[in-house]
């Protein structure tokens, strides 16, 4: 089992083998399968990503009205040459709004770690792949340092927005998104800790707080933010700088500030923006639908 990024860190420095690989290596040896039979798997949660990208219209809307149709004006404003952003992060901001919007819309989208956050790690790589045409060596290496990060998390803290607000949920998203993009650039070990430590720590004590209930409001716009501050943690990562805060200890952190949390910002829609006057309307109008 993957307890800790330490450990993933020394065991390739000590085996001199990349990161992914004693990810791989540890989900052959857990769930007792090949190393075909893994990355068969791991090809096909990259395929269900693409499907979901490539079929999202921006003509569907959600049940309640509150989502859709956001993703395509962000990707119309986007090649119109108006994005403040541009290029690879516009790209980014509209495709985490798209597949958000899918989620929301009940279309068939890829939990990573959790259906609410599945916006940001497609997000980082679709744009990515299709700018630099990563070959499907790079893009396995990516997801395998995303699913180590990801449980790790899962392991010593949360992904559960009940559990640990949405820093358990936008927030290991971004942490898995940030290592992914890392170690596709080429970073080494140390360096996707950083990256990891950072974009966790950006996030730390983000409430859960959906307006009404549901995984649409401010969970799909939380995706675009966990995304894109994936995209600076790595950056800064590639560049030389260090979380002076070791990674296991971020996302222990996180563990600590999530139990802490008052239970009206744990995912029960009793506070923050849920509380907020509008919040309230939506709540009473989906009561009537």
């Amino acid at each position: 089992m993957l307890h800790s990024m330490k450990w993933i860190a020394e065991r390739s420095k000590e085996k001199e083998i990349p990161f992914w690989e004693v990810v791989l290596q540890s989900d052959m040896e857990q769930r007792e399968v090949s190393r075909q039979q893994s990355v068969a798997r791991m090809l096909t949660v990259w395929q269900a990503m693409l499907e979901a990208s490539y079929s999202y219209t921006g003509d569907r809307r959600s049940v309640s009205g509150l989502v859709g149709g956001d993703g395509m004006k962000m990707r119309q404003y986007q090649l119109r040459g108006r994005s403040l952003s541009g290029g690879y992060v516009g790209d980014v901001i509209a495709e985490a709004l798209s597949m958000a919007e899918s989620n929301a819309c009940m279309r068939r989208i890829v939990a990573a770690p959790t259906a609410g956050a599945c916006g940001v790690l497609p997000a980082v790589l679709l744009p990515l792949c299709q700018r630099e045409s990563l070959t499907q060596r790079q893009i396995l290496e990516g997801l395998y340092v995303a699913s180590g990060v990801g449980a790790v998390i899962a392991h010593r803290a949360s992904i559960a927005g009940a559990s640990g607000g949405c820093q358990a949920e936008i927030g290991t998203a971004s942490a898995m998104a940030a290592g992914a993009l890392t170690a596709i650039r080429g970073g080494d070990s140390d360096q996707i800790c950083h990256a990891v430590a950072m974009a966790l720590k950006n996030l730390l004590g983000l409430v859960c707080d959906p307006v009404a209930g549901l995984v649409e409001v401010p969970c799909v716009k939380r995706n675009v933010i966990g995304a894109v501050n994936a995209v600076s943690a790595a950056d800064m990562a590639l560049a030389g700088i260090e979380s002076r805060i070791p990674v296991d200890e971020v996302i222990d952190a996180m563990d600590q500030v999530g139990r802490r949390l008052p239970v009206e910002f744990r995912e029960t829609a009793l506070g923050g923006l849920a509380a907020t006057p509008t919040g309230q309307r939506v709540k009473e109008k989906m009561k009537r639908i």
